[in-house]
């Protein structure tokens, strides 16, 4: 084969979704610290792995820790109730900003570059977006849908089209304007060929089910809908099957010299949902008896007044997962691609669903890290065990953490650390696959990088006034908004339309 006779231009190339892009804390942010740029870091002498930036206005939609970290800086380490109006003055004029920004109000977005980037991935697309969406329909669908300019819209309400529209064409230019996800990997190929290939999609052909809370299964004419068009939440398992066949021929096209593929893991496990029991227990193992937003309490929450999946739900959500994940397999086996299990280690820390145990073994070199610096030491017990786990954060009277560190504040995308732990999965699959690496992940740096959990913001101690605050809703007389910010996130980061 050609593979065999010549050295492929380009090692790494990815087509994805918001995990491999490196979305947290409710948006895309610093590209630089996702789980390809630690994979690429371990290549010695480092190859060429182009991304695009989002740095601006600390990233799109909506950076959560550095808006609580505005807060914490303005109002200290908790917000007084009188403190409740100006906070939401200063909240609404950063969001305007940053909705004023990615809309184009202040500068032109494009980047004047040639070929395309090697990170072709973005937030919210689901298997089909990869070969539907491209610059010029993204476009259009802004232009016909126009952004509304109120209190009640504060985020940037076509933010994922918008990173479609930078990624995909990043000079905007009219040549380029019907170049999907994969047209831009094959002009790559076709420019020395792919070494190693990154497909990861499929998470977004279910997620809606947790960021809506609604299972609606799909049609036969739902398959390739337009996202900003769709209604449907979940993807039946033929259904899934169909499109992720269709997306394997687009991947042999290609013609990497290895593809890798992720295990999905089950929606049910990250804190983007709370589980809450009938009698408000929370000891019960396996399933609770209702799933409802991660910014509503215990105590507080009521099924008639909350929106919630039940038990059955859930269940049945990690019924199809699991029947997705056989798909994955069986055509991975087909095409000879190589399976990265990544649903089968974020299960093993699902530590509440668990009962309070880990399953999972950490690297060593994480705890080691952890252990080397003074904020995150006391994440490492005295028998070296590493005390993370899929909780949403919290931190102790002291301001340090104690509970979570793999979600980031938006509770469906993994912190730094969660990248990293990514990474390190994808790493032995890839060497496994002769993938020759020269460098093992710096979990030192990864740390470091992750601010969250080694520095976090101290107004986050009192999470659930912080959680409220940013959930304000008609209840709250202090200040009202008819969508609050964290219901927007979930809106935005959903891939149907509402």
């Amino acid at each position: 084969m050609f593979w065999n006779k010549k050295e492929s231009k380009h090692k790494l190339v990815v087509i994805g979704d918001s995990l491999s892009q490196g979305f947290n804390n409710g948006g895309i942010y610093r590209t630089d610290i996702n789980f390809p740029s630690f994979v690429r870091k371990c290549f010695d002498p480092q190859p060429d792995f182009d991304q695009p930036s989002f740095t601006a206005q600390a990233g799109i939609p909506l950076n959560i820790e550095v808006l609580v970290r505005g807060l914490s800086e303005e109002f200290g380490d908790e917000i007084d109730w009188n403190e409740f109006l100006p906070a939401a003055k200063h909240m609404i004029s950063t969001l305007k900003r940053i909705k004023k920004y990615w809309e184009g109000g202040f500068k032109d977005l494009s980047v004047e570059r040639e070929f395309p980037y090697h990170n072709q991935s973005i937030w919210g697309f689901n298997i089909s977006d990869s070969w539907v969406v491209n610059e010029e329909n993204s476009r259009e669908h802004i232009l016909n849908n126009p952004e509304r300019f109120t209190v009640f819209n504060m985020l940037p309400e076509h933010a994922k089209f918008t990173t479609a529209r930078l990624v995909l064409n990043p000079p905007l230019d009219d040549k380029y304007q019907h170049r999907t996800q994969f047209d831009n990997a094959k002009a790559l190929s076709d420019d020395g060929g792919i070494e190693n290939l990154i497909v990861c999609l499929g998470h977004n052909n279910m997620i809606a089910t947790v960021t809506d809370l609604k299972l609606i299964w799909t049609e036969d004419k739902d398959l390739e809908v337009f996202p900003g068009k769709r209604k449907h939440t979940i993807y039946r398992p033929e259904h899934f099957e169909q499109q992720y066949r269709k997306m394997a021929e687009k991947v042999q096209e290609i013609g990497a010299q290895r593809v890798f593929v992720p295990t999905l893991p089950y929606v049910t496990i990250p804190p983007v949902i709370r589980g809450v029991n009938s009698d408000l227990s929370s000891k019960r193992l396996g399933y609770f008896d209702y799933y409802t937003r991660f910014w509503i309490w215990d105590e507080d929450f009521h099924p008639d007044k909350h929106p919630h999946l039940t038990k059955d739900e859930a269940i049945q959500l990690d019924l199809t997962m699991d029947e997705y994940n056989a798909i994955i397999k069986k055509v991975a086996d087909e095409y000879g691609w190589h399976v990265v299990p990544v649903a089968k280690n974020v299960a093993g820390m699902a530590r509440r669903r668990l009962g309070g145990e880990l399953i999972r073994d950490f690297p060593a070199g994480l705890a080691e890290a952890l252990k080397n610096q003074d904020s995150t030491s006391h994440l490492v017990d005295e028998d070296g065990d590493v005390k993370l786990s899929t909780d949403f954060l919290r931190l102790n009277d002291n301001g340090k953490l104690y509970k979570g560190g793999i979600f980031s504040l938006d509770g469906l995308h993994p912190t730094t650390i969660g990248y990293g732990l990514m990474a390190n999965v994808y790493m032995k699959t890839m060497a496994r696959a002769g993938v020759k690496f020269q460098n093992s992940i710096d979990w030192e740096e990864v740390v470091k990088e992750d601010t969250l959990v080694s520095d976090p913001p101290k107004l986050l101690a009192e999470l659930r006034l912080v959680l409220r605050f940013l959930a304000m809703n008609q209840q709250e007389r202090v200040f009202s908004i008819s969508k609050n910010i964290l219901s927007q996130v979930m809106e935005l980061v959903s891939p149907r339309r509402h």
